[in-house]
């Protein structure tokens, strides 16, 4: 399995417009963080979770030419507004995208006209709405467990491929989520920021779960402009690093 961190950043990202703080006028590159995203590629599948508002420039930074499935997260704008520019990679197949319910009806609305007909002028992504009822789905050749979490009161979902899972915006996992992560090799987790956040976890908060998770290798994603990239890897235990852009990560 490979996995490309596509995106590290908050919904923001760094740099964020305006701001002339030391990260965002930082000339460490691992301080410019896209959007949260992530590619996989595992058993000839190959899976985006989240069309990031900066979906175009990762998938041409990544290589990204085929994908078999989208899954989302949940429908917040930086997690979801890169849905247009799935186009040039469903010219010849529809494409599925999974999402709970909720997400599900939210494409439905902002991306109205990608459902009703209209002309077609440069085309509309060829996509196929998958809403996700069940603990797992199949994308491919791939077994994706789905797992529960809470981005304050917003339901959010979380996601394991055999020995990797992601879980972000999350501030709280319930202890049924928890067991389903257990035992797994690889795990990037939000982790915003220093300070506490109302619907995220903090550095610290990411540590103690993936210490209780115990995993060989976590990642904390979706960073905010308070975090200098080697500030905070000196900060971190040394078997959890801060992912940045273009990471890839082998299992």
């Amino acid at each position: 399995m490979k996995i490309t961190i596509l995106g590290s950043g908050t919904s923001h990202g760094v740099p964020v417009i305006g701001c002339s703080c030391r990260v965002c006028t930082s000339r460490n590159p691992k301080n410019r963080r896209l959007r949260t995203s992530v590619w996989i590629e595992t058993g000839g599948t190959s899976i985006l979770i989240d069309t990031s508002t900066d979906f175009r420039t990762q998938a041409l930074r990544a290589g990204i030419t085929s994908l078999d499935g989208v899954i989302l997260s949940h429908s917040h704008a930086d997690h979801i507004h890169g849905m247009d520019d799935l186009r040039p990679l469903t010219f010849e197949k529809t494409l599925p995208v999974f999402g709970s319910s909720e997400t599900i009806e939210e494409i439905k609305s902002r991306f109205d006209y990608i459902f009703k007909k209209t002309q077609q002028g440069g085309g509309k992504p060829n996509i196929i709405l998958r809403k996700v009822e069940t603990p797992a789905i199949m994308c491919g050749n791939a077994d994706i467990l789905l797992i529960p979490v809470k981005h304050g009161e917003l339901n959010v979902l979380g996601f394991r491929i055999d020995d990797f899972a992601y879980v972000t915006d999350a501030n709280a996992v319930p202890d049924t989520s928890m067991d389903l992560l257990r035992g797994a090799e690889v795990i990037v987790i939000d982790g915003l920021r220093y300070r506490p956040h109302s619907t995220h976890f903090s550095v610290d908060q990411a540590v103690a779960v993936l210490k209780e998770l115990k995993p060989a290798r976590g990642y904390i994603t979706h960073i905010c402009h308070d975090l200098d990239h080697d500030e905070v890897s000196a900060y971190l235990p040394a078997w959890i690093e801060p992912a940045w852009d273009g990471l890839v990560i082998t299992l």
